[in-house]
């Protein structure tokens, strides 16, 4: 931590806080996620585990936060970011009227092209939501947060937790408890993001899985043999 200057703290996570630093030698203004572990004999948490691995894993994209680097602290970690300013939760909330028709453009071309970019390498997001696309001061998108990814098999035979992304986003083979799934499971999420930048709140803002449930049929209907995947 030495070679950072730590200039504010952003917010806290399930694994983590993190802080917005500055690199002492090259300026460079970055996002440190520092991963404590409760006791050393648990060892480091399955989902930072999986957030390192997805993120080394991919190539440099423009529309993917980078990992920049990943070093030990006291008894724990710490994860090195690009530093974004905001994220989309906060741009829906924050803004006095609707996005503008080219802004909601903008932001779902980066989303969509950040999306093909994981599924072309066999990743799963599995927790796409506003708070989890990052927003730079000049208004450019990234997908972060990997803590719930996964890669997927294009032969569709891994099995897999249906305990998965945030409920307002979750698809409907999540909440009746599929263990077999794709990266559809990503797309209705992007749907369900679509739909909020268009009504600047949530399109299914269930309080539990069945009222969750009840919130999608009482929009698309029940689904029939022939529509259900």
């Amino acid at each position: 931590m030495e070679q950072y200057s730590i200039l504010g703290r952003i917010g806290e996570g399930a694994h983590g806080i993190v802080f917005k630093a500055k690199h002492i030698e090259t300026g460079e203004t970055v996002a440190l996620k520092k991963v404590a572990l409760r006791r050393l004999e648990d060892g480091i948490p399955n989902q930072a585990l999986r957030e390192i691995k997805a993120l080394q894993e991919i190539e440099d994209n423009q529309y993917v936060v980078k990992l920049k680097d990943v070093f030990p602290h006291g008894t724990g970690f710490v994860l090195v970011f690009d530093f974004m300013l905001s994220d989309l939760s906060e741009v829906i909330r924050n803004y006095r009227r609707p996005l503008t028709p080219a802004q909601v453009k903008g932001y779902m071309m980066m989303l969509l092209k950040g999306v093909a970019f994981l599924h072309h390498n066999n990743i799963m997001h599995r927790d796409l939501k506003p708070a989890n696309l990052l927003i730079s001061s000049s208004g450019h998108l990234k997908i972060a947060d990997f803590g719930l990814a996964r890669l997927f098999s294009e032969r569709g035979e891994r099995l897999y937790s249906h305990q998965v992304a945030t409920r307002w986003y979750r698809a409907p083979e999540l909440l009746y408890g599929a263990r077999k799934y794709d990266e559809g499971v990503d797309l209705w999420a992007v749907g369900c993001i679509f739909g909020e930048l268009l009504n600047s709140s949530p399109l299914f803002p269930g309080e539990n899985d069945i009222e969750q449930l009840c919130c999608v049929l009482r929009v698309l209907g029940t689904p029939t043999q022939e529509s259900w995947p």
